[in-house]
């Protein structure tokens, strides 16, 4: 973003409240303004050459043309800017914001629901929308994620937006140095943040029936949204996509969810010859999450020990960084998205410049590095079984 000057956000929705709404959001950052409002996708679009917006908040549903309308349209006629969907808390409205993050939109904030007043409603919006616009906007991209934020936040917050955390900010390093990965991997985990529904839409399908390991995911995400992107991406993947549940066997051939609001942890078989269970927790926040990535990492590196693999993707933040750290003091590897492919490069970022990632590889990368660390796995199962018959 040039400097010296502050970002223009263009506000369409076709609810005048919410309009007016999101437009004092906005005026409420000093380094923001608004460029312009329209009421729907079509007005968007016939202004958006005059406006000349760096980011766009998108409503989903509207009059005329709907929000996942005007965002294909939109990426159709080459404008990249991020675009930010504003979602109403409902199946539906959960539903479509999916298409549209698998779609080309950045990132998205559910409406407040709820909330006594005006005045709370801005503040609850605000605390989840002035991190996203920052980060995507490269004012901030080592802001700390507010997905499924529950509780007060911590005091001591330096922004106009009350509540808002401290960023997080790593100092620049050189890249790190390539670690060979010698250890044969049992499983799969993944964290992951903004950017991630477009992310694993490409890295899930791309795994074969005969994946090898379990895999397990946290991705920063409402309740009602976790159940909905689980099946999305079940109808799309050869491995079966579910959300987790407590209790549920953590095997191959299953991909596995962590379930909004809730912490998913792996817990190790009581005796030998059974698979270890997925144990859910609504456990105090990490990193201002829940679910948290270090949650799972650290359970997966108790469980797994040197057979863990670990794969950071894009997201706001620094979640999962000390998940890696335990993973590789125990012998397990780790991966990371490089800076080019992602999203926000906070997550994987912060994995990468503390030197804990044995690879940083862009996302298209990333699939042919699982699958033969993977392969390695699953050949060695092979000629065991073969040399047992």
């Amino acid at each position: 973003m040039p400097t010296g000057r502050r970002t223009r956000i263009m506000i369409v929705d076709d609810s005048a409240v919410m309009r007016s709404l999101l437009r004092s959001v906005v005026a409420a950052d000093a380094s923001l303004e608004v460029a312009g409002t329209a009421a729907d996708g079509a007005s968007a679009l016939n202004g958006l050459s005059a406006l000349r917006p760096d980011l766009i908040l998108l409503d989903v549903e509207m009059p005329v043309m709907d929000g996942l309308v005007t965002l294909k349209e939109l990426r159709r006629r080459g404008y990249k800017m991020p675009v930010i969907m504003v979602s109403s808390l409902t199946q539906r409205g959960a539903k479509v914001t999916l298409e549209a993050l698998a779609a080309g939109a950045s990132d998205y904030v559910t409406k407040p629901a709820g909330q006594a007043n005006r005045e709370a409603a801005m503040r609850a919006l605000g605390q989840d929308l002035g991190p996203r616009i920052h980060a995507l906007t490269g004012q901030d991209a080592g802001a700390i994620p507010e997905h499924n934020r529950a509780g007060n936040q911590p005091p001591g917050t330096p922004s106009v937006f009350p509540g808002l955390p401290r960023s997080v900010h790593f100092p620049p390093t050189p890249p790190p140095r390539v670690q060979a990965i010698t250890k044969n991997p049992t499983i799969l985990a993944i964290g992951v943040s903004t950017g991630g529904p477009a992310a694993l839409d490409v890295l899930l399908p791309a795994l074969p029936a005969s994946f090898p390991l379990p895999v397990l995911i946290v991705q920063h995400m409402p309740e009602l949204f976790t159940k909905l992107f689980a099946e999305r991406l079940d109808s799309r993947c050869q491995l079966r996509v579910r959300e987790a549940a407590e209790g549920d066997p953590v095997r191959a051939g299953t991909i596995s969810i962590a379930r909004g609001n809730w912490h998913m942890e792996v817990l190790s078989p009581a005796r030998a010859g059974l698979p270890p269970t997925l144990h859910l927790t609504q456990g105090p926040l990490e990193n201002h999450c829940r679910p948290a990535v270090d949650v799972l990492f650290r359970s997966v590196a108790a469980a797994y020990g040197s057979g863990s693999l670990a794969v950071v993707l894009t997201g706001m933040g620094s979640d999962g960084m000390a998940g890696c750290r335990v993973i590789r003091e125990l012998g397990g590897a780790v991966l990371a998205q490089d800076q080019a492919s992602s999203t926000v490069w906070g997550m994987p970022g912060a994995v990468a410049n503390t030197g804990l990632a044995n690879k940083v590889l862009s996302l298209n990368d990333l699939i042919p590095e699982i699958l033969r660390i993977a392969g390695r796995t699953h050949s060695e199962a092979r000629e065991l079984r073969e040399s047992v018959v």
